[in-house]
């Protein structure tokens, strides 16, 4: 009897029958796509820090690109294996040419990658000098557009607040908040994530640390009874501070204090952008 199964008799022959390429189909809509792409792949990166040293993490990356209106779709897969070719290399150096790589082979007008991982500092308590690690969230944001890369660098660093209010009004006592200051900015030139989370540590009524003995706590209590802050404060005191680093060419920053007496949040957020005023324009942001 005559056999009329039509399955391809190798293996080989298989990989010769083409597959139709949808996401490269033409479609009628015109609707351009300002972002497509992948979110949340997690990934092994190696992140230098000011010690001399590399800290081994792992990071969430949010890759996307522009979709022209006559393409139907992009390749997802390709997000993927750009991802993997860098294996555990990818560094802070080589995340601009993983955003140039990525718009290139989707032949893409505009990219964008964020990478998002915990960079941990080892701290010395105050008084008794024991070692510590404290987190920090660090998320780095390429842009790519007109051939050009832009990098921005977002920490959430957290401190504590104490109000200057109730530190005057009260007969003893004083209440305080820890915070959160949210440092977004593009810099031009190398600049450590410790620098930045120096300045901010410096600006607050107190920094954290993982681990303190009762003589640190009342050092730490005290520091802050003697430095109180609004959220105000915080965030003025931080952008004067930027505005003065030659390196830093814009810049948010902002402050959520978790209110200890209150179901609420304060905040506040001054931002400046540096490249966009005239060079003779004030150094204090308008």
């Amino acid at each position: 009897m005559e056999d009329f199964n039509m399955t391809p008799s190798h293996p080989a022959e298989a990989e010769l029958l083409p597959i139709a390429d949808v996401q490269s189909s033409a479609d009628t809509r015109r609707i351009p796509i300002n972002k497509v792409g992948i979110k949340d792949i997690r990934h092994p990166i190696r992140v230098r820090d000011r010690s001399g040293g590399e800290q081994h993490t792992v990071a969430t990356f949010n890759m996307y690109v522009d979709l022209p209106h006559n393409f139907k779709g992009t390749h997802m897969s390709r997000f993927v294996e750009i991802l993997n070719h860098y294996e555990r290399e990818i560094t802070v150096e080589s995340f601009k040419e993983m955003l140039t790589e990525m718009s290139e082979r989707l032949g893409a007008r505009s990219g964008h990658i964020e990478m998002r991982f915990p960079y941990f500092i080892t701290k010395k308590a105050p008084v008794s000098g024991v070692q510590s690690l404290l987190d920090y969230d660090v998320t780095f944001i390429g842009e790519r557009k007109d051939n050009q890369n832009c990098l921005r660098i977002r920490i959430v660093i957290p401190v504590t607040s104490l109000c200057p209010c109730s530190k005057e009004i009260s007969d003893y006592g004083a209440h305080n908040q820890r915070s959160h200051v949210t440092v977004n900015c593009k810099t031009r030139g190398f600049i450590w994530l410790e620098e930045l989370i120096d300045v901010v540590e410096r600006e607050a009524s107190s920094e954290l640390f993982g681990l303190l003995k009762r003589p640190d706590e009342k050092y730490v209590t005290e520091r802050a009874y003697d430095n109180p802050k609004f959220v105000e404060d915080m965030v003025r005191d931080i952008a004067m501070k930027l505005n003065t680093d030659e390196r830093i060419r814009a810049y948010s920053v902002e402050s959520e204090n978790f209110e200890s007496i209150h179901n609420h949040s304060a905040y506040a957020m001054v931002e400046r952008d540096k490249d966009a005023e005239p060079r003779n324009a004030a150094a204090a942001p308008k």
